[in-house]
């Protein structure tokens, strides 16, 4: 028997549905040796099998014991989705980067080294580092009004809107030992969260920041542009292709025109019915369940069952990162 199973945390409507959707859909299919179910873990030992073949992770960003229990159970042949020896090694300065090398516009954005000396450190850690920094050549490039946010790291935690060099000094001083990204603001005409599934699925929700949290995906769309939507699809499917992600949102901000990725690193992405809404919520279930199930069918006993991204496969292979973007989706 195979088994596919779900490891969440607070959320309540996902998992569920998610099992019910599974199982009805292996029922209609005739297909008795694969069944879905919560995750359950009683002791974890190294290099043990689990006994599951597909565990979708919804809590692992949260709870680092679960993080463990998912890089062994992958170790040992599950397929774990998202990858965890990759989300957990990612970080947004470095997704912009790769964004940047497969073509898909990012905000302008500066890494910079923390504000305060991580521990162990002192003043001959960084003899490496000019000092001052080149502040003026920073600031012209960038620009304000800007965004000073955590170059890892999500849920606008310490995050800074700054409208001037004055501002950004001293939301410097008050980030202590954090390693800081400097980021232009994108002042936007529309904005859309994509869900994007198993690398392949692609749903684009009308989407506004700005209002609150339980009314983000309501707003009215002025732009059904389908030349507009094409294209956001294929930066979703570029972006996702290349980090590796199965499970993943992408945010764009349109300005002028052109979609500008701004959060495309999403290793739980909110898959609630109170905020989604049921139309979302029904597609991002049903996508969920057939890539689950695509897995539990090829996956192969005692092999590695991972996905990676292009971008390690290029890497490892000595091709140019850009490469990625000419290259349909192979899966492990």
């Amino acid at each position: 028997m195979k088994r596919i199973g779900i490891l969440f945390g607070q959320e309540n409507t996902f998992p569920q549905a998610f099992v019910d959707r599974v199982n009805s859909k292996l029922d209609a299919m005739g297909e008795k040796n694969i069944i879905a179910e919560f995750v359950t873990i009683d002791k974890v030992i190294q290099a043990d099998s689990t006994r599951y073949a597909v565990i979708i992770d919804r809590i692992s960003q949260d709870v680092p014991f679960y993080r463990g229990f998912l890089k062994n159970a992958a170790i040992s042949g599950t397929a774990v989705i998202n990858n965890p020896f990759w989300w957990s090694a990612d970080e947004k300065f470095f997704n912009n980067a790769l964004s940047i090398k497969v073509g898909v516009p990012v905000p302008k954005t500066v890494l910079l080294p923390s504000n305060q000396n991580p521990p162990d450190t002192n003043s001959n850690s960084f003899r490496n580092l000019t000092f001052p920094l080149d502040w003026e050549g920073i600031f012209n490039y960038i620009g304000f009004p800007a965004y000073f946010k955590p170059f890892a790291g999500g849920g606008w935690k310490n995050v800074y809107k700054l409208e001037g060099i004055d501002d950004f000094f001293k939301a410097y001083n008050e980030t202590g030992q954090l390693v800081m990204m400097l980021q232009e603001e994108i002042k936007f005409d529309t904005y859309f969260r994509c869900y994007c599934i198993d690398r392949q699925d692609v749903h684009i929700m009308p989407y506004e920041p700005r209002n609150p949290h339980h009314l983000r995906y309501f707003p009215e769309n002025p732009n059904r542009d389908p030349n507009l939507h094409a294209l956001i699809k294929e930066y979703v499917l570029r972006l996702n292709n290349a980090l590796g992600y199965d499970f993943n949102t992408v945010e764009f901000a349109v300005r002028d025109g052109v979609p500008i990725a701004i959060d495309f690193c999403n290793p739980a992405p909110d898959a609630d019915v109170n905020s989604v809404g049921k139309e979302n919520f029904d597609w991002i279930v049903e996508a969920a369940a057939n890539m689950a199930i695509r897995r539990a069918i090829n996956y192969k006993e005692g092999c590695n069952n991972l996905t990676w991204g292009g971008f390690i496969k290029t890497f490892a292979n000595d091709e140019p990162i850009g490469d990625i973007i000419n290259k349909k989706k192979t899966l492990n």
